[in-house]
């Protein structure tokens, strides 16, 4: 389940094009669009592991968002070329 998650999260990103975000929601639709919405956890824990990595960065208002405590809604983008690892010190 993760895999088609993280796969998904990496193809809309790249069709979104540099600097571009997407939201959960389109994500969970992608991999499933008729039971969307049970995948939503799935999502955010998926996203979570991802920005440990340094791979994606979760955002709250266009800003970085600690994936460690965020809440509410986020998006998820693709890390600038030359940031930190963790996408905080932006």
């Amino acid at each position: 389940m993760s895999a088609d998650i993280e796969a998904t999260i990496f193809d809309l990103l790249t069709q979104a094009g540099p600097g571009k975000s997407v939201s959960p929601e389109q994500v969970a639709r992608g991999v499933d669009p008729e039971g969307w919405r049970r995948l939503l956890g799935h999502v955010r824990a998926t996203s979570v592991g991802l920005a440990r990595q340094g791979r994606l960065v979760i955002t709250r208002h266009g800003k970085p968002a600690d994936p460690e405590d965020f809440k509410g809604v986020y998006r998820l983008k693709l890390p600038d070329a030359g940031a930190s690892p963790e996408g905080a010190d932006a």
